[in-house]
């Protein structure tokens, strides 16, 4: 099982502009979460397949809490509240569909993925996607 515990610290970010303007985040909006969102700081706890994710930005720390296979409450990057489901895409690749539990939006997902020494997160909104790569701190 692939260890993805540890400290996180983001070394590129690609297409975040684009994401949010997908998620019809306003450009002021997008201006402040972009900045914000410039260094994030990730720990991650595993126990099996028990994860704790914790994302913290100078405006925002989002927590999550999730057993592979089972779902879970979690919030759009754009702070929707959804049920979120994660299930191993591959050995070292977990998947998890974000399901909106009201109004209307875009079909959002995340997935994190370990490639060598590197965590690869991807979040995406329909067909646009944001990729970020993270080495451990």
């Amino acid at each position: 099982m692939p260890n993805f515990a540890g400290t996180w610290k983001m070394k590129t970010s690609e297409n975040f502009d684009e994401l949010l303007k997908a998620l019809g985040v306003n450009a002021m909006l997008r201006a402040v979460a972009v900045a914000a969102a410039s260094k994030p700081h990730v720990e991650i706890k595993q126990n099996g397949e028990h994860f704790y994710i914790k994302t913290s930005t100078t405006v925002r720390t989002t927590e999550i809490n999730f057993l592979i296979g089972e779902e879970f409450n979690e919030e759009t990057v754009d702070g929707r509240k959804c049920k979120s489901l994660a299930i191993w895409e591959t050995e070292n690749k977990m998947y998890c569909k974000q399901t909106l539990l009201s109004g209307k939006g875009p079909k959002t997902f995340w997935s994190r993925e370990l490639r060598g020494d590197e965590l690869i997160l991807t979040f995406g909104a329909d067909d646009v996607v944001c990729t970020r790569i993270y080495v451990r701190a």
